[in-house]
């Protein structure tokens, strides 16, 4: 009985000898992918942002009203790091493959699918607060026969509008709460088209008036 217990011991332990002598090459080269993967990845994240200095893209964003990141971290630390992710776990998915870890595999594959949509809604985000000062300085400059004040005012409500739809686009694109996106993106095209009524119904008489006379005055 206890030659038999004995000899299950020995098998025992030789089954898990042979395993871990077995898997040691597997551990070993994919650490040395994964190892690969991190060095690509800090070196593109890298170039990202050499780009970024040579373009002067962040002088040109902070032009356009582009808020800032603080604390030294700008857009294209942001951009760089979300490329130096996508990167190491574009390695990281093949060498846990090696390394038998399966459902691990479906989680990874899970962030490589979402990562772009980040990346997406990143760039969308940046040409939604340029397209918005542009917006606001065409309306500023388009605006004649009001007073500063009041033409101000409306390209401010025009680059507001602007920001919230790109800002529900970019949720939408994230896929938070994308029904409610689309409720909340009916009420605010609703909700512009009523003030927009109101105004110039209601607020806007000031500015008819002034326009008004401004023809008068021509004439």
């Amino acid at each position: 009985m206890q030659t038999e217990i004995g000899q299950t011991l020995v098998n025992t332990l030789n089954d898990a000898l042979g395993s871990i002598v077995s898997f040691i090459p597997k551990l070993v080269s994919g650490l040395i992918v994964l190892l690969l993967g991190i060095i690509i990845a800090s070196f593109l994240k890298q170039v990202v942002i050499e780009i970024f200095k040579f373009l002067k893209i962040d002088q040109l964003l902070n032009k356009y009203g582009v808020p800032q990141a603080k604390d030294g971290v700008g857009w294209a630390d942001i951009i760089g790091e979300l490329i130096r992710w996508f990167v190491i776990i574009l390695f990281l998915v093949p060498v846990a493959e090696v390394w038998g870890l399966g459902r691990f595999v479906e989680v990874l594959n899970g962030l490589l699918l979402y990562l772009p949509n980040v990346f997406v809604a990143v760039l969308l985000l940046l040409v939604g607060f340029v397209i918005s000062r542009l917006v606001y300085n065409l309306i500023l400059a388009s605006i004649h026969g009001l007073s500063h004040d009041v033409a101000k005012t409306i390209a401010t409500v025009g680059r507001w509008s602007v920001l919230i739809f790109v800002f529900l686009v970019v949720l939408n694109q994230l896929g938070i709460a994308s029904d409610l996106i689309r409720i909340l993106f009916a009420g605010f095209v609703a909700m512009v088209a009523l003030a927009g009524g109101l105004a110039f119904g209601l607020g806007g008489r000031d500015a008819a008036k002034e326009i008004i006379e401004k023809v008068r005055k021509k004439s």
